[in-house]
Parts: C-alpha cells; structure tokens; sequence
C-alpha cells in the first residue's frame, strides 16, 4: 500500500520530494569549527572524520538562537572536542555518541536522570541506524517509528567463492594512482556486486542485492547508486556501512545514471515512462521529473553539466536536454545503430557500431561537419579535455581522435584477446579502466601519455565497474 501510494503521487504530482532529516546550518557550522570534515549525512547521521558517529535528537520545539553553545555535557565540564558521550546544545537539539558496551555492543549512554530535552527528542525517522545498535530501554521514547534491527546482521555483506590452494600468485601490483582504491564490479548475470582490492584478482567478499545490477555509478567516494533488471528502484548503497541507506522508487524501471559531482545531483532514465528523473544527491530524494520524446538510451552528460544527450532506442532520433534552458528539447537528427554518443568542443560525436564510422555534428548549426572511418565494432567513448578516445571491441584497440582537428592521431592496440566493451574514467586522476566482459580482464589507459600502464587479470567478469578509494568501515 505505502509503494502504490507513492507510486500516485509520483503519478499526479510529478515529484514530491520528502525531506530527509537535515542538521541545522548553523549547527553544522558549530560542530565543524572543532572537527573540519565532519560528515553530516542526508539521513541525520553526524560522522566526524575519526568515525566516531553522533546521533541527533531533533527536539519537538527547537528554539531560535543568535548562536549555537552547549548547554550541557556527560561528561560534565567537556568541550565538543573531548567528544563526549551526550551534548545538550541551546536549541534543544541532543547529540548522542554511538559507544561500545562493557559486551562490545553498539550503544548509546543512558543517564541516571534523563534531562527533558532527551525525553522529549526524537531520531531521525528516516536514519540508517548503526547495524547492531541497541537502545537502552529507559530511552526507548526516542525511536519513534524508527526501524531498528536489535539483532546482528551482516547487513549486505556476503562471502564469495575463493579459489583452492595453489602456487598461482593472486596479488596484483597496482599502478600507484589505483594504490588503496577498491572495485565494485557488477557482473551482469549475479545479483551480488563484487568488492575487489586493487592488489587482488579476487574479490573479498560481495554486497548483496535483491536484483541483478544493471547500472551503477558513484559518489562522494561514500555512496554507490544502483539500478538493477526487474526492479522500480534505485538503491542507494552507504559504503562506510555497506548497506542499503535508501530505495528511491520510480513509476517504471529506472535504468542509466549520469552524475553532476559539482551540483550535487544525478540523473536517472525511465525509458518506459519518456523521464529522466532528478536525484538530490544531498539528500537522496527525488527533486524533479523532465519530460522526453522516446525511449532514451545512450546518455551523456556534457562535462560543463549543461546538456544531456541521448538516442530514442524505438527511431534512432538523437535528442539534446539544454538543463539550463528550461529543459529545452532539441533534435539532432536520426543516426543507424547509435553505440555511443560524446560532445566536446562543442561537437556531437556519434558512433555506428554496424557502420564502424564516427559522425561529427555541429551544435549550433546542426549540421555535418564530416563522418570517418573509425575502428571496427566502436561500443564505446570517452571524452577528455580535448580528445576522443573510442574504444573498438573487434581489435581490442582504442583510436583517439584530437577534437580540435577532428583527425585520428593515435591507436593503442590493448592486446588482451578478448571483446573490450566499456571505458570509464576513474574520478580525480587521468586514468580510464577498459573492462571486457569476455576475458575477465582490465586495463588501465593514462589518458595524457595514451598508452596502457596495465593489463591485469580480475575472477569476474565486468559489466559496470566503479573505482573509489578505500573506505572506512562504521560497524567494525
């Protein structure tokens, strides 16, 4: 009942976001002044950069102060810098201290005389709570509606299959730009997303899902974004606690995700239902439904954030969203076979993957600056700074093509007797991972000297694959 009525709001009312629990500015601003880098997640939970976690208590009157002090502490006499186990603030907001018991349990403190401002506040109803945390039952008033497990549970956690003694060296020495980083590789066939080590072949372990994973992106190094074959939802997977920290529900099956890192926002399509619907990446809530023609596939962001390009699966028209133009809708024209599309330089390029050839369309014009020749089986594209690296699975080469001339400058033959099929740039460096889906194999192409710097073997193969640094666990 509560999914259909969710479903009919969407329905009628196009989006109407629900908001997450939000700490004050100003009391963010507080606690930042003591511990910079502060993580004050959507759902309400405060992580301060050691890890240790608070958790709010939102009062039922919040009182409007010119500036935010403590009011009182347990430990009496502590500052926010001694990290005390209760915080009394002056609006009437409580910070509770996730700490260990004397059983190694995850708890909270729980006063010999509880102040009023504790009685009376309430969890975020919407927090994921920290796996395996138990109230005390003299605060059992603060949980509300709010679902917690009392039990352990391993959360998405899942072991995977690991291979049998032998002499075969399983280590990878990773190039040091991937030194610390981890993968999360979604197969294309398993339901669970593989969590693999840069130094390993191996996966560690898997996070579990009901679904098998189609698309998958990250952000913030934190989260990843997940779409899965057969299901309405997006996940949203927190990595610090690996586990599903939210499901945004859509009215038809979500299936591509762009990320916008400087607005803070994503963007998922529903072919199914001609959307591309806006996701509010700081509270992970939906903002806004935009209207397409067709069922859109194929889509890319422009790197200034600007423009969405994408290719109606049913007619092979190529439109263009202008996001900051009211969301304009502008035909490109209808192109065979569509397997790519990238924009640079303000150019459209688009790949035909039976035609083997790249065309090279004018924006402002419309018009058809030239069509080439380009390596056969082209499945993929990535645009950076000012060339164009297109990735043909028949050779296992990537061609690069410079966007100020338009010409072919380069091969970079990837030797792997495979069927390359993605490139993706890996966030903060100039590296992209070639993933191919048939020899269980990746490569790692610097994207400034155009030459692979490692080709290494990896247990599974990738259908999508997101690299992010090593994160901190919140519930070892």
């Amino acid at each position: 009942m509560h999914r259909f009525i969710i479903i009919l709001m969407l329905m009628f009312l196009g989006i109407t976001p629900v908001l997450a629990s939000k700490i004050p500015s100003d009391m963010q601003n507080y606690i930042q002044k003591s511990f910079p880098k502060t993580d004050f997640r959507f759902d309400g939970v405060i992580i301060l950069p050691d890890s240790t976690i608070y958790l709010p208590l939102f009062p039922a009157k919040p009182l409007d102060v010119k500036e935010i002090q403590i009011k009182s502490t347990i430990p009496s006499g502590t500052t926010l810098a001694d990290k005390p186990e209760i915080i009394i603030l002056n609006n009437n907001y409580v910070l509770l201290k996730v700490i260990n018991d004397k059983n190694g349990k995850k708890t909270v403190l729980s006063p010999t005389t509880i102040p009023d401002e504790i009685r009376n506040g309430l969890l975020p109803q919407d927090m994921l709570v920290p796996r395996g945390l138990m109230i005390p039952e003299t605060l059992k008033g603060i949980i509300g509606n709010l679902d917690i497990a009392m039990a352990e549970n391993p959360g998405l956690k899942v072991a995977v299959p690991q291979p049998k003694t032998s002499t075969v060296n399983n280590t990878v020495v990773p190039v040091p730009e991937l030194k610390n980083k981890t993968f999360y590789v979604a197969t294309g066939y398993s339901k669970n997303i593989q969590v693999i080590n840069t130094e390993s072949k191996t996966p560690a372990y898997a996070l579990s899902q009901n679904y098998v994973p189609n698309n998958m992106k990250g952000y913030d190094n934190k989260f990843l974004l997940v779409t899965s074959f057969g299901s309405n939802g997006l996940n949203v997977i927190s990595l610090p606690d690996e586990a599903v920290i939210k499901e945004i529900l859509f009215t038809s099956k979500p299936d591509e995700i762009l990320i916008d890192n400087n607005k803070k926002i994503a963007y998922v399509s529903c072919p199914e239902d001609a959307s591309i619907f806006v996701v509010n990446l700081e509270t992970m809530t939906l903002s806004k439904q935009i209207k397409i023609n067709g069922m859109c596939e194929r889509l890319t962001l422009s790197e200034d954030g600007s423009k969405i390009f994408y290719c109606d699966k049913k007619t092979n028209e190529i439109w263009a969203i202008e996001l900051d133009n009211n969301y304009l809708l502008k035909d490109i024209g209808k192109f065979p076979n569509v397997s790519k599309i990238a924009f640079n330089n303000n150019k459209i390029y688009i790949t035909s993957r039976t035609k083997n050839h790249l065309a090279i369309i004018d924006y402002a014009t419309n018009g058809l600056i030239a069509e080439i020749e380009i390596t056969a089986k082209p499945v993929d594209m990535l645009a950076y700074k000012n060339n164009l690296f297109i990735l043909g699975a028949a050779e296992n080469t990537v061609q690069v093509i410079d966007t100020n001339t338009d010409e072919i400058t380069d091969a970079i033959f990837l030797n792997t007797n495979g069927f390359s099929t993605n490139i993706n740039r890996i966030d903060g460096t100039n590296l992209a991972i070639i993933s191919d889906s048939r020899a269980s194999i990746y490569c790692v192409l610097d994207m400034v000297k155009k030459q692979v710097l490692k080709a290494s073997s990896i247990e599974v193969p990738i259908r999508t694959i997101v690299v992010t640094d090593r994160v901190k666990k919140l519930n070892k």
